[in-house]
C-alpha cells in the first residue's frame, strides 16, 4: 500500500496549532510573531507568509480572559480570606485589581492567539486555502 495523498483541505492538528497561536506564534509554521502589536494580528506571517487576515476572533477573547482570571482571582481572593485572619482592608484593595489588570493584560493576547491559531486549524472564515506542505508537523 502506498501512502495517502495530501491535499489541499488535509486535516490540521486543532491542539499544536491551539499551542502555538496561546504563545503569540504563527499556527502554520510557529515562527513568525502572530502580532504585529499588542493584539493587532498580523496580515501575514513575517517568517512563512501564511495569510493570518482571516481570523474572526471578535468578542470571545474577552470573554474567555474575563471568565479564566475571574476564577483565578477569586480563588486566590477565598484563599487568602481563609488562611489570614484579619488582613487589613487597603491590602485588598492594592492588591487584587493591580493583579486582576496584571492577569488580563497577560491573558487577552495569548487567547486571541490561541483562538486565531484555532480557527486555522479548522480552516474556518478563509484559512480553508493555505496549502498542507505548510502544517506544522509535516513534511512535504
Amino acid at each position: 500500500m502506498s501512502a495517502p495523498e495530501k491535499t489541499e483541505n488535509a486535516p490540521r492538528e486543532w491542539w499544536p496549532a491551539l499551542k502555538t497561536g496561546f504563545a503569540c506564534r504563527c499556527p502554520a509554521c510557529a515562527e513568525g510573531r502572530m502580532f504585529g502589536s499588542y493584539l493587532k494580528v498580523n496580515a501575514n506571517c513575517t517568517a512563512c507568509g501564511e495569510e493570518l487576515h482571516h481570523h474572526r476572533a471578535d468578542d470571545a477573547p474577552p470573554y474567555f480572559t474575563i471568565f479564566i482570571v475571574a476564577h483565578i482571582i477569586g480563588a486566590m481572593m477565598l484563599w487568602v480570606e481563609q488562611h489570614n485572619d484579619a488582613l487589613p482592608i487597603w491590602i485588598h484593595i492594592a492588591v487584587w485589581p493591580v493583579l486582576t489588570l496584571a492577569l488580563m493584560f497577560w491573558f487577552l493576547p495569548r487567547i486571541k492567539g490561541a483562538l486565531v491559531g484555532y480557527q486555522w486549524a479548522l480552516r474556518m472564515h478563509g484559512f480553508e486555502t493555505a496549502p498542507a506542505s505548510k502544517i506544522i508537523g509535516e513534511t512535504a
